[in-house]
C-alpha cells in the first residue's frame, strides 16, 4: 500500500523503533510484499533462502533480521522480527474502522444498483453503475466493484489473506491491508470467497464469470473474460491470464502463472506455471493428450501384469 504522503527512512524507522542503514531523509512511499513491491516501497524479509531476492527486488527499502551490505540506491531497516514490524506498519497506515450500520455512511453507490437487503458494505466500498447484489453478500472495506457487475448470495469479497508465520506457541497472523477489486461486467456467483491482497490488490478483469463456490486467494489477479466452474480454488499471487476456463474442482499452488486461453480439465492440480494456449489435467498438472495417454499405458500395463 501507498503512504500518503512521503516519509523519511529516518521516520519509518522510529515508528516501528529500528536500526537503519541509510540516509536518514532517504524517501519511503509505501510497503509491499516481494511480488508487488515497487520502487519507493518497502519489502520484508526474515530468511536467508529469499535475502537476494528481497534485495535485488524492486524495492527501495528492505526490512531485514540481519546486518548485511546495503545495495546502492537502496536503504535498510534492521529489525529483530521483520514479520512482526511490517505488522506494525499496517496497524498505523490501515488500521482496523468499525461501521455501525450494515450499509457504511462512506460506501459509495452507482446509479440504477440494486442491493438487496441483508447485504453489507463496509468502509469506502465503491459500487458501479447498473449492478445487482444479491441477499446476504459481505464487502469488507476499501473494495472497488465497477459497473454491470453482479454478485450473488452469500458470497463474501475482502476477507483477510490467509497468511501465517509459525512460532513456537502457535501462528502469527500477517495482517492484510490490500483490498479488491472487480471490473466491470463481472459475474461473482453464490457463496464464493475473493481474499483481499495483503498490501495490494485481488484483482478480478472484466468480462470474467465465477460459478458457485469458488476461492480467490490473496493478491491473485484473474484476466479478462476467464471461466471459472464450481468448487475451484485459486491460491495466493497467481496470474491467470485472459481467456482462461477452469473446470469443476481445480486446485491451484500460490506464486504461479496460467497462461492465456490455457483450458485446465476438472480436479487437475495446477502444480506449477503453464503455457497458454493448451488443455491440462491431472495431478501433478501435464497436457491433457499426454496425461491421458500415460493414464492408458499404466492400465494396460496392469493388465498385462495381471496376465503374467
Amino acid at each position: 500500500m501507498k503512504f500518503p504522503r512521503k516519509y523519511s527512512l529516518q521516520e519509518i524507522a522510529e515508528l516501528i523503533d529500528v536500526d537503519f542503514v541509510g540516509s536518514s531523509h532517504f524517501p519511503v512511499l509505501g510497503f509491499n510484499e516481494i511480488h508487488v513491491v515497487e520502487e519507493g516501497d518497502i519489502v520484508f524479509v526474515d530468511h536467508p533462502k529469499y535475502y537476494d531476492k528481497a534485495l535485488q527486488s524492486k524495492a527501495s527499502v528492505v526490512l531485514i533480521n540481519k546486518k548485511v551490505d546495503c545495495p546502492k540506491g537502496k536503504a535498510l531497516l534492521i529489525s529483530k522480527d521483520p514479520f512482526s514490524d511490517f505488522n506494525k506498519l499496517t496497524k498505523y497506515f490501515n488500521p482496523f474502522k468499525s461501521t455501525d450500520s450494515s450499509i457504511a455512511i462512506s460506501a459509495k453507490i452507482g446509479a440504477n444498483t440494486i442491493i438487496q437487503p441483508n447485504v453489507f458494505l463496509g468502509n469506502n466500498v465503491i459500487i458501479g453503475e447498473n449492478c445487482v447484489i444479491h441477499p446476504n453478500v459481505t464487502i469488507y472495506d476499501d473494495v472497488v466493484i465497477g459497473n454491470n457487475v453482479t454478485i450473488h448470495s452469500g458470497s463474501i469479497l475482502g476477507a483477510d489473506a490467509f497468511y501465517y508465520k509459525k512460532r513456537p506457541n502457535g501462528y502469527d497472523k500477517l495482517l492484510s491491508s490490500g483490498s479488491v477489486i472487480i471490473e466491470n461486467n463481472v459475474d461473482i456467483g453464490a457463496l464464493c470467497t475473493i481474499d483481499r491482497g495483503v498490501s495490494g490488490n485481488t484483482t478480478i478483469k472484466k468480462g470474467t464469470k465465477i460459478d458457485n463456490q469458488v476461492q480467490i486467494g490473496h493478491d491473485t489477479i484473474i484476466g479478462e473474460n476467464c471461466l471459472i466452474a464450481s468448487q475451484t480454488g485459486i491460491a495466493g499471487c497467481v496470474v491467470v491470464e485472459d481467456n482462461v476456463t477452469f473446470w469443476g474442482q481445480v486446485g491451484t499452488n500460490s506464486g504461479i502463472t496460467i497462461g492465456e486461453k490455457a483450458v485446465i480439465l476438472g480436479q487437475t492440480g495446477v502444480t506449477k506455471s503453464v503455457k497458454g494456449g493448451h488443455t491440462y489435467f491431472g495431478t501433478p498438472v501435464e497436457e491433457s493428450r499426454k496425461k491421458l495417454k500415460e493414464m492408458a499405458e499404466i492400465k494396460q500395463l496392469i493388465k498385462n501384469q495381471k496376465k503374467i
